[in-house]
């Protein structure tokens, strides 16, 4: 592992223990749950470029207008390519202040503009509405790109962990909209949810991204049973063929590899051309570990080239 994140979870957990017990994930607010979470990530990537523009407005979900956050970099053309990006968190947590960092890392090293996405979360919002409201919200970008700054020709969609999720979702939902061509998908650590419980998830439990936050995470989604539930549950089933080129990339330390993986032999298998690259000694989430290790500096930058030249 990392030697920088590694320090960063011995410390996590020296506080830990020395501190009274916490009550299970399942018994606190959800709203104390997700002020922590982004409390702590802020923190933990202060050094994100400051020579990007960054804009509040809103665009359209499937119940109504939802925030977003548009990113232009410095010296941007007036139109550029265009990521929209969905944040991780299991669908319950994250917010645009979360990522924030992250997001200005891929407008300044991509040198596009990027609109992250802050769509309704669960438990107060279960499934679908997450997938409605990325959905909507894609369609909306591309509906409004002149206005945004953005080429509909060279829009991606992109995510971490459950954004990789609604990235992913929003490609196949997407492919047979021929006025609304998605040109990439940016999925990071995603989480697939597989049919069967992959060999990564039964081995690892943590770091971060723990067996009974993923349960707390999948109980507030409440997708399972649902008729549309195939659009959060990416398995064997889900029909890939024809959604957009993709760049899947996985940590070796997340329960969430094996899937990641597996998801990009897929969609090369059915003709999509997808790239897997693996960070091995990194944890999941850790494109917002920006300030704890100089290699999450290193893999923005090479995940940004990347993204750059799919949309050049």
């Amino acid at each position: 592992m990392d030697p920088h994140i590694k320090a960063m979870l011995d410390e996590q957990a020296a506080a830990a223990a020395a501190a009274p017990a916490m009550p299970p994930i399942d018994q606190l607010p959800a709203a104390m749950i997700r002020a922590g979470y982004t409390m702590q990530r802020q923190a933990q990537n202060q050094n994100a470029p400051k020579d990007v523009e960054a804009r509040d407005l809103t665009v359209g979900g499937a119940a109504g207008p939802i925030p977003a956050r548009l990113y232009t970099p410095a010296g941007a053309p007036k139109i550029t390519p265009g990521l929209i990006y969905f944040h991780g968190g299991g669908f319950a947590i994250g917010d645009l202040d979360s990522h924030d960092g992250h997001c200005r890392r891929l407008a300044s090293y991509a040198g596009i503009r990027v609109i992250a996405i802050d769509y309704r979360l669960a438990p107060e919002h279960p499934f679908p509405a997450s997938h409605d409201d990325a959905l909507e919200a894609t369609k909306w970008v591309f509906d409004h790109a002149a206005e945004l700054g953005m080429d509909p020709t060279r829009l991606a969609v992109g995510g971490c962990s459950a954004g990789g999720n609604l990235a992913a979702s929003v490609s196949i939902d997407l492919k047979g909209d021929a006025a609304r061509k998605l040109a990439f998908q940016l999925l990071l650590y995603p989480g697939i949810w597989p049919d069967e419980e992959t060999q990564s998830r039964k081995d690892l439990d943590g770091p971060l991204l723990t067996k009974e936050v993923m349960a707390w995470f999948e109980k507030c989604l409440a997708a399972a049973g649902h008729p549309q539930a195939h659009r959060a549950n990416l398995g064997a089933k889900a029909d890939v063929a024809g959604t957009p080129p993709a760049l899947v990339v996985t940590a070796g330390y997340d329960p969430l590899k094996d899937e990641g993986r597996e998801y990009a032999a897929r969609l090369n298998a059915a003709g999509v051309k997808a790239t897997h690259v693996q960070y091995d000694d990194m944890v999941h989430d850790f494109y917002i570990l920006g300030d704890v290790s100089p290699a999450v500096e290193a893999a923005a930058r090479e995940t940004a080239a990347t993204l750059k030249a799919a949309l050049a």
